[in-house]
């Protein structure tokens, strides 16, 4: 409680349970210093050291509830309050969503057969999120490579971004299970699925679920039409306040534009003519030769894929050819002010989003800036490009750019 007194933390010493014992005696201390840490106002941890920590030792905190409540599940006390399981106790009892509930407990679970997992949560290298992840590869055909790799994961999980991590996980478990990959592509192509259907009120309701590379080719061209509709909204404001505008100023949410945007798709599509060249779905999948780089195969968002989900798109699909690396490249010519063509073509699908470490904006979003600038005698070539969004771009006068 922020500004108030500290809380007597003597009721927690008193809870009886179930089985007639005196529960959280050991947990005192830790009452205690949340109370000291609620006392005081936010801002006192509002530097980013502090964030650090607080988020580390949150994590911490997570992995030994998560532990806890899988011996609570074990123990089976739960059931003598009549409770069917030990999430729907901790979801009663505790207020939690369901799924939540159910989350911590087979969370805990799974540390049983993840001891490096254990001890990396334990100690705040990784998170829950982290664990959830490499839990989900244990199954009959990968259960001997990851009591072999799981250090190694954890390794990688402690090094990279979430992101990064997904996408070793996903290459490791296509390794280490290449059939079982093959039918989880299968899996998640077979559960694609929509539906829409009008409401009692007359407006329509609906849920959309594709799979990685459908998703790609409709969420990319949804984007596109939404930011398209943005621009219009920006300038409209624009023109209307002379200024520019906040967000909140704009006459339509993100939500309204996409929806406004799916209906121009519709409305386009109905208006084609018959006999009108069909567009090719357009979505960028980078393979890699495994001999030289190691296995590498990809969608541009970053989203691993097993390569037997590309069979079907094989017999219509344009080969783009982007070569990374010293020599046999195609540029631009380097004293070529913008970059275009084959170069920007070959940053984009390299660096796929913002350079800057804070930012997520994907490639079509993005600026290639030159990293030793123009004015400065910075080639226009590959090694010298690198994504930057309009916000990024536009700091590195204010501010040190990020590192290449």
């Amino acid at each position: 409680m922020v500004g108030g007194g500290r809380r007597d933390v003597g009721w927690l010493a008193g809870v009886i349970q179930p089985g007639g014992f005196i529960a959280g005696v050991e947990l005192v201390p830790l009452v205690a210093a949340i109370d000291v840490l609620a006392a005081e106002e936010p801002s006192a941890f509002a530097d980013p050291a502090s964030i650090e920590v607080l988020h580390r030792e949150l994590a911490r905190l997570q992995a030994i509830v998560a532990a806890a409540s899988a011996a609570f599940d074990a123990s089976g006390v739960w059931a003598l309050d009549g409770a069917k399981s030990a999430s729907a106790w901790i979801s009663t009892r505790c207020r939690l969503p369901g799924g939540e509930a159910r989350r911590t407990v087979r969370l805990g679970r799974a540390l049983r057969d993840l001891p490096a997992c254990d001890a990396a949560w334990r100690d705040g290298d990784i998170t829950g999120a982290h664990v959830a992840v490499v839990a989900a590869l244990r199954r009959d055909e990968t259960a001997p490579s990851l009591v072999r790799d799981e250090e190694m994961l954890v390794d990688q999980a402690r090094m990279l971004r979430f992101d990064a991590f997904r996408r070793v996980v996903g290459y490791w478990e296509q390794l280490a299970d290449p059939d079982g990959a093959d039918r989880d592509g299968e899996r998640e192509r077979s559960r694609r699925a929509v539906h829409l259907a009008a409401s009692f009120d007359g407006m329509w309701l609906g849920e959309i679920t594709l799979d990685p590379i459908a998703g790609s080719i409709v969420g990319g061209e949804l984007s596109r039409l939404e930011r398209t509709l943005f621009e219009a909204d920006w300038a409209d404001a624009a023109g209307r306040l002379g200024r520019d505008p906040t967000v909140g100023e704009l006459p339509r949410t993100a939500g309204q534009r996409r929806a406004d945007a799916l209906v121009e798709m519709a409305t386009r599509s109905r208006s084609m003519p018959p006999d009108a060249r069909r567009p090719a779905p357009l979505f960028s999948v980078l393979v890699g030769y495994e001999t030289l780089y190691g296995r590498i195969c990809e969608l541009a968002d970053g989203h691993v894929v097993a390569p037997g989900m590309l069979v079907p798109w094989l017999s219509g699909a344009y080969v783009e050819r982007a070569v990374f690396g010293p020599g046999n490249r195609v540029e631009v010519g380097p004293a070529v002010r913008f970059f275009g063509g084959a170069t920007r073509r070959a940053i984009e699908l390299r660096d796929r989003r913002c350079a800057h470490p804070y930012c997520d904006e994907p490639a079509e979003r993005c600026e290639v800036d030159h990293i030793i600038p123009y004015s400065a005698g910075g080639p226009t070539t590959q090694d010298n490009g690198r994504l930057l969004c309009g916000f990024h771009n536009r700091q590195r006068n204010q501010r040190p750019p990020p590192a290449a």
